[in-house]
């Protein structure tokens, strides 16, 4: 009598993928569409192709790409820094610390940030000098007008960091608590101090959460920066409506910036992505393993 068990491992079972003829006829259609709209501005009568050829790189408008790459860069830098601080004051033990970065955090991400620009913009008005000294005094170190410490450029970079150091606080306080405790127990136990337990333990574990989101933050405030024409800073977007204030193209210079904002966006996704491969290798090399050892002892069985 054969032995049906013997018999069952002499066929070997292909599996054969599933075809879904629909997501290709769906994507053709997309992809159709999207080619349509294209085609319809090409071939707008009504959008001079010449004057966009022109101010495509025009010297004004390569000045104000630079200018807009500077500040997002600036902003971010003193963003994050202010970000870690307030993260590890929320997350203190101290009652008065968690308060005060409490109320920042709201504060700014509870104002709009047009608002937040033409506050710093203006604050000569309400400040005309800004002196420094010994109150009550009349000892003065230092006595300058507002206009002349803070120009437009101070103000809208001011205004960038500070509310942006708002938002990116929640995302490194995220990250930080995505990281487990027992790390922190186990560097407590072996005698490090608090400080460099964040530095050199905590914190590079937790940027494989924190770069993602950061990353969006940082083309959000590359894009944000168009806010600071309300107080005259010559970035990427001030600079375009000038030039079309003077010859009336407001539609072609408006696609010469919106073409190099998706430039510096694009390009602003290669680090992104390396940074996220490397603060990731441990996890990547953890997460293939474990996908092995499951295919193993699937073929196993």
């Amino acid at each position: 009598m054969s032995n049906p068990s013997a018999n069952s491992e002499q066929y070997e079972i292909i599996a054969k993928p599933l075809r879904h003829p629909w997501r290709v006829v769906a994507a053709i259609a997309l992809a159709a569409v999207l080619l349509a709209f294209v085609w319809s501005l090409v071939s707008a009568k009504t959008i001079n192709h010449e004057v966009i050829a022109q101010y495509l790189f025009d010297p004004a408008i390569l000045r104000g790409a630079g200018l807009t790459v500077v500040l997002t860069a600036a902003s971010m830098v003193i963003a994050t820094a202010l970000a870690t601080l307030m993260a590890v004051m929320k997350l203190s033990d101290n009652v008065l610390l968690r308060v005060i970065a409490t109320g920042y955090i709201e504060f700014f991400r509870g104002t709009p940030l047009l608002l937040q620009i033409v506050f710093w913009g203006y604050l000569g008005i309400i400040y005309p000098h800004i002196t420094l000294g010994i109150p009550f005094t009349g000892v003065t170190w230092f006595d300058q007008p507002t206009s002349t410490v803070i120009s437009s450029f101070t103000a809208g970079l001011i205004a960038l960091s500070l509310n942006e150091a708002a938002y990116a606080a929640e995302i490194v306080r995220a990250g930080i608590l995505s990281v487990d405790k027992g790390q922190t127990e186990a560097a407590k136990s072996l005698g490090m101090s608090s400080g460099y337990t964040m530095r050199r333990i905590v914190l590079p574990q937790a940027m494989r959460v924190i770069l993602p989101p950061m990353g969006n933050e940082t083309i959000s405030m590359l894009k944000s920066t168009s806010l600071l024409q309300v107080v005259a800073v010559a970035e990427l977007y001030t600079t375009a409506n000038q030039i079309s204030s003077q010859n009336l193209a407001q539609i072609e210079l408006l696609v010469v910036a919106g073409f190099w904002y998706l430039v510096m966006n694009t390009i602003l996704g290669f680090p992104q992505r390396y940074l996220e491969r490397r603060f990731g290798r441990g996890f990547e090399v953890a997460g293939n393993s474990m996908t092995r050892t499951a295919k193993a002892e699937r073929n196993a069985k």
